[in-house]
């Protein structure tokens, strides 16, 4: 990209925020054209009234869906957080413990060695938000369309009950805060 947008610099292992859900997808593309990789995502339409499709054969980068980004974040477990059914700011940064974002990599991992799923940014999924219906489900997909965008995670500036594994929140996919980010996925 061409500058980073974030709140927070000085420090190259920060993660990035300030970025919209169509900062992530264009991030997403960018990256994939610089590794020669198939685009996971077509844009079209205008600036304030972009339309996003998922080519879901890609080998691009892409955002992670709902339901990956819960399943990576548990790791194989059933409790609140992949930490147990508590979580300290000795684990996580999270309730403005620090007032800003830590660096990458700065708490141990999950069991699959996967960092800051709990905490530091909100991160960008692809899914639209729709509430949940009863009932099992198998790899969710969300609705097709909709007004708000999920997020993951909590962040560093919201209270542990925002960073459990299977809390959600969503917000307009043009928005952007120092307390939203993202991780890309690969097929």
């Amino acid at each position: 990209m061409i500058a980073n947008p974030s709140h927070f610099k000085g420090d190259p292992n920060l993660p990035v925020e300030n970025v919209s859900w169509f900062d992530a997808i264009q991030y997403c593309n960018k990256k994939s054209l610089l590794e020669g990789l198939t685009l996971a995502y077509e844009i079209s339409g205008s600036a304030d009234d972009r339309t996003v499709s998922w080519n879901r054969e890609a080998n691009g980068y892409r955002l992670p869906t709902n339901a990956e980004w819960e399943y990576a974040c548990r790791a194989g477990t059933t409790t609140a957080f992949n930490t147990g059914n508590n979580i300290t700011t000795n684990q996580a940064n999270f309730n403005e413990a620090i007032g800003r974002t830590t660096q990458v990599g700065s708490y141990h991992p999950n069991a699959w060695d996967l960092y800051d799923m709990h905490g530091n940014v909100w991160e960008w999924v692809w899914d639209w938000y729709e509430l949940y219906e009863s009932g099992e489900k198998v790899d969710p997909i969300g609705p097709s369309a909709g007004y708000w965008k999920v997020l993951r995670g909590g962040c560093w500036g919201r209270s542990a009950e925002y960073a459990r594994s299977a809390e959600r929140g969503g917000i307009s996919p043009y928005s952007w805060n120092p307390h939203t980010g993202f991780r890309v996925a690969r097929n």
